[in-house]
């Protein structure tokens, strides 16, 4: 067997990264936070508008960090971006909660496929027990298939995404759905200006949280071939594609639910499906969802260990963080680490509204430190600036734009749900001293 190195050779396209995005971006969020997002907006007007104004929002991220990734292609870009535009520490701090995050999404998300699966299976399985236990499964089953190779996780990742597409464009059949029928009913309560504003802010926590995940396609920097033309390209790919489905889906579920059905969904495609297609269609996209948290699930494992690579490239992490499988391509220790970490994830959250709010309550600084590093690497270009790769449209005020939408949303996770932000927080603050400790014993070695 080959020995594991710190090499990465270049093999994804741009097809496969646009459908990488796909999967970073549709885990389970677009099944599951719309009825959440009803929840907090309390109208269609406000709910629709948050979903319009997170999906332009996210589009100017995606023309942000396109710019960035095609500036600079890096594995673990996305940590290597803040270290080399501010500091290691900084970096640190932000990417360290990142993965740890992270992967609590990704358990977060398995227990949803959990909920969508476990009902077609024996009555003994449809407990929160047996819920659990499919989830540990899942996580362990992609754990494996990642172990064989990036280059196969690749093209797993391509079928996942296809299926998945196909899946949501079926369901969006229900924008022509009339309803006729009295059992679904559209309700729009009264809301004075304060409240509306306020709304539409908490609103945004779970859209955001939806339409997140591009930015992690930075940490395939040294695996892209031809990064500078091929990562705006898979980018813009992914996410244009996204936007047109997500919109049209918020819409179906609407049509067909009716807003009060949409709010009181927990299995929102399953139930809209089940209307539009009878109980054979409510399987089938059961079935069918719980392929797309595959896809979620088998591309976040592609993407994290890229994350550790940097770290230990910078020397934070230990060497065997970096070990790269040379047939494989598998950084078999850091995958490893990964899924204990989100194991464990499982045992501390266990309900999805938790863990969005766990993950968005430090990711929006994340976020928006990421784009900063573009002012960052304009500047240090200066006016004779030769990068011939894209250069987002409307500097610098969209970027900025981009940046304080971020931060507007990561002020509000702490507003409506401190107890959820301060464990987000102190694990930020506590990569302060970890960084000098993980320092340290580097240099005793």
């Amino acid at each position: 067997m080959p020995e594991p190195s710190g090499k990465i050779r270049p093999q994804i396209g741009v097809f496969d990264l646009g459908m990488i995005v796909i999967s970073l971006v549709i885990g389970i969020g677009i099944f599951r936070t719309p009825a959440i997002v009803a929840k907090q907006a309390g109208s269609p007007e406000i709910f629709f508008s948050a979903w319009i104004a997170g999906g332009v929002v996210s589009l100017i991220g995606a023309f942000v960090f396109a710019e960035i990734g095609s500036r600079h292609h890096f594995p673990g870009g996305f940590y290597k971006m803040i270290s080399t535009a501010f500091h290691p520490l900084y970096a640190f701090m932000i990417n360290w909660v990142i993965v740890l995050t992270y992967g609590a999404g990704m358990a977060g998300v398995a227990l949803i496929g959990s909920e969508y699966l476990n009902p077609l299976l024996p009555d003994f399985a449809r407990d929160q027990k047996g819920i659990l236990v499919t989830a540990i499964v899942t996580l362990l089953f992609f754990y494996v298939v990642n172990m064989l190779g990036i280059k196969s996780g690749s093209r797993t990742q391509n079928i996942l995404s296809s299926v998945k597409i196909l899946m949501m464009l079926a369901l969006c059949t229900g924008i022509f759905y009339s309803n006729t029928s009295n059992d679904v009913v559209t309700v729009t309560p009264e809301l004075s200006g304060g409240n509306w504003l306020s709304a539409f802010g908490a609103s945004l926590i779970a859209v955001f949280y939806t339409f997140g995940g591009y930015q992690q396609t930075l940490n395939f920097g040294a695996d892209i071939k031809d990064p500078v033309r091929n990562t705006p390209r898979g980018i813009f790919l992914g996410m244009f594609l996204i936007l047109a489905l997500y919109l049209a889906l918020n819409y179906t579920y609407y049509n067909v639910l009716g807003y009060e059905g949409l709010s009181n969904s927990s299995l929102i495609a399953a139930d809209a499906a089940n209307v539009l297609f009878g109980p054979s269609g409510k399987i089938f996209f059961s079935l069918a969802i719980f392929c797309s948290v595959l896809g979620f699930i088998n591309a976040t494992m592609l993407s994290l260990p890229r994350v550790y690579y940097a770290l230990a490239d910078d020397h934070i992490l230990p060497q065997i963080f970096k070990k790269v499988n040379e047939r494989t391509q598998v950084q078999e220790f850091a995958l490893t680490f990964l899924i204990v970490t989100t194991l464990l994830s499982l045992w501390v959250l266990d309900t999805f509204e938790q863990i969005v709010n766990y993950v968005m309550s430090v990711d929006g600084i994340a976020l928006a430190s990421a784009a900063a590093t573009l002012f960052v690497f304009r500047k240090r270009a200066g006016k004779n600036d030769s990068h011939q790769g894209f250069k987002v449209w409307g500097y610098p005020y969209l970027p900025g734009l981009f940046v304080l939408f971020l931060l507007i949303t990561a002020i509000n996770v702490i507003v409506t749900d401190p107890s959820s932000a301060i464990v987000g927080w102190a694990l930020f603050l506590g990569g302060a001293p970890l960084y000098y400790i993980l320092q340290w014993l580097g240099k005793r070695k």
